[in-house]
């Protein structure tokens, strides 16, 4: 299991990247729309003061049923452990076991 800690902390996170979402689209639509030099500064000025974890490059995936953020199969949503147990007590339908 993950720490609460780090899994708060995600949706922390996803909730920060809804609510600046709309912001953030209108700031740059203004950077792209502006003429001035000047006025272009002040616009990356208001980006930049947008809170860092708003950004969705800060979100991590995680494992559902564990909060595992390490071997993700974003396919499935589980981490490898799980996935691993998962598909041995046959959860996963489709999923075999490969063997060569």
């Amino acid at each position: 299991m993950a720490k609460q800690s780090m899994i708060q902390r995600e949706i922390k996170r996803k909730k920060l990247c809804q609510q600046y979402k709309d912001k953030k689209k209108e700031i740059k639509n203004s950077i792209k729309l502006s003429r001035s030099f000047e006025e272009n500064i002040i616009l990356q000025q208001k980006l930049q003061k947008i809170p860092r974890n708003s950004l969705n490059c800060r979100k991590r995936n995680r494992c559902w049923m564990t909060g595992r953020s390490r071997g993700f199969y974003r396919d499935f949503g589980l981490s490898r452990h799980v996935f691993r147990e998962m598909a041995h007590s046959c959860l996963l339908p489709g999923i075999t076991k490969s063997s060569w």
